[in-house]
């Protein structure tokens, strides 16, 4: 695997993370407050871009090792594992303490989503 490989596959998947991380805290926000009252102040986080850089970076890394030694079956089981395994953290206290259960749910499985998206442009770029 050449670094201009990994860099390659890496762009697609930070500016997807980038793109989604953008768009959650508005759909969670709008599902909160209902969709009237969500407007700008359900923005992610000032910072929250660097973050989703560093977290497609890591991610790449650990798609180079599935698609170049461990194989290429399954990619959407592993990539949906690993996203339901980052997204636990995010249903402790106290992050999702004020919203409504259906808020969190939508939450979580966004965050899968954001994963498995991220998988299949990897195993696009990667596989």
């Amino acid at each position: 695997m050449t670094l201009g490989r990994l860099v390659l596959a890496w762009l697609p998947v930070a500016a997807w993370f980038v793109i989604a991380t953008l768009g959650i805290p508005v759909l969670i926000g709008s599902l909160a407050q209902g969709a009237a009252q969500a407007g700008a102040g359900a923005a992610a986080p000032r910072g929250s871009w660097k973050w989703s850089i560093a977290e497609a970076g890591l991610l790449t890394l650990f798609a180079s090792l599935w698609f170049d030694s461990l194989g290429s079956g399954a990619w959407w089981l592993v990539f949906a594992l690993v996203g339901a395994l980052a997204t636990i953290p995010t249903w402790l206290p106290p992050r999702f303490e004020p919203l409504p259960r259906r808020a969190r749910v939508a939450g979580a499985c966004a965050d899968v989503v954001r994963y498995v998206v991220a998988g299949a442009i990897l195993a696009w770029r990667l596989g």
